[in-house]
């Protein structure tokens, strides 16, 4: 099978990247060092192709009405231009078939950004959601053809800096956008920019949809401004101390979102139904997701090793050593009576090892929040 390449595969190739498969996607896992790589988000500034993941235009008339539907969060949150929510888009039994990013820009025209290797699968769902309900939406796929947009993120404490030295037409659209807004920019040279205040390294920046023609030209620009490459193995390790699930280990169509420690982006307060809402209520939470730090020596933290509590058995779902806490971490769903400050015993081969159960995230903004 031919893997899909992102506008920017040419420039990893160049830079020496360790390339791999990923989801059917040809990324770079690393540039020579993951380690290097991670902290240079956690404390100046780094930078990821994630032009896999895919931009979903939705426009028409009955969009807000159709998102209301559609997804566990409430859009009616979304009422200043570009203001964004994150969401879980749920199936009718109330497992989790994606989780995105809604962009309200018009009442006409929201943006979703989805993931990499659930996009063809959503744009179905939506597209026979958009049927079974006849909203009438015009729904578009950026990632290719002639509208195609790539995106970078830049994080760090120094992003946004390095973002308008790269780009000073739109420090002043951007410089007041609080977290989880976004605005569209013109730029001479880049075309129309998205610059969005979100992330998923627990850092600040901007996530950067523009015309994939430019993307080299704005990679190559962020590099010579001091912007250091991040490739997939960073973006896990800080996304893993920073608390964020990952679909596809910590959710997927098989998990109750509230028991992926997702429940503060599912809205089952107002009156609005969603497809979902009476399966998560019917369900309710079985079980908590909370974090993991290893206290013992003798192995790393990794998905599926099981852990033996007071209270029953409960899961790793992501696991890995900690860059900027050195010290074995992870993300588990555990038993209901597990918690903070508990003591458990992980199965690492044919051991039992000691960790504390710990409140996520680990890390955020630079800081340890745990200890």
């Amino acid at each position: 099978m031919t893997l899909q390449a992102t506008p920017l595969n040419a420039a990893h190739r160049a830079a020496g990247a360790r390339m791999v498969d990923f989801g059917g996607w040809d990324m770079p896992v690393n540039y020579g060092s993951q380690i290097e790589e991670h902290l240079a988000v956690r404390n100046d500034c780094g930078m990821f192709d994630v032009s896999h993941m895919c931009v979903v235009d939705l426009q028409g008339a009955n969009v807000r009405t159709f998102l209301r539907g559609l997804v566990a969060n409430n859009v009616d949150k979304l009422q200043s231009p570009g203001k964004a929510l994150y969401s879980c888009m749920l199936n009718a039994d109330g497992f989790v078939i994606d989780d995105l990013i809604i962009y309200f820009f018009s009442e006409n025209w929201f943006r979703l950004v989805v993931n990499a290797g659930t996009a063809e699968k959503d744009i179905g769902w939506i597209s026979a959601q958009n049927d079974k309900t006849g909203s009438g939406l015009v729904i578009t796929q950026r990632r290719s053809g002639p509208d195609a947009l790539a995106l970078i993120a830049v994080q760090g404490p120094n992003a946004r800096a390095r973002v308008w030295q790269v780009l000073p037409q739109t420090q002043a659209a951007s410089e007041p956008l609080k977290p989880f807004n976004a605005v569209l920019v013109p730029d001479t040279q880049f075309g129309e920019v998205m610059l969005a205040r979100t992330g998923y390294t627990g850092e600040d920046g901007f996530e950067i949809a523009f015309p994939a023609a430019r993307a080299e030209a704005l990679w190559n620009a962020l590099l010579e401004a001091g912007v250091k490459p991040a490739g997939l193995g960073a973006r896990d390790t800080l996304r893993l101390e920073a608390g964020m699930n990952l679909y596809g280990q910590d959710m997927d169509e098989t998990v109750n979102p509230l028991d992926a420690g997702l429940a503060w982006t599912i809205d089952l307060v107002s009156e609005r139904d969603f497809v979902g809402k009476a399966a998560l209520l019917a369900a309710g939470q079985q079980v908590q997701f909370l974090g993991l730090i290893l206290r013992e020596k003798g192995g790393v933290l990794r998905a599926h090793q099981k852990v033996a509590s007071a209270h029953g058995e409960g899961e790793i779902t992501s696991g890995t050593f900690s860059p900027t806490m050195q010290q074995a971490i992870a993300l588990a769903r555990l038993p209901l009576g597990v918690a903070v400050g508990d003591t458990v015993q992980v199965e690492i081969r044919d051991k039992k090892l000691a960790a504390t159960v710990v409140k996520l995230p680990f890390v955020r903004h630079g800081k340890i929040l745990v200890s």
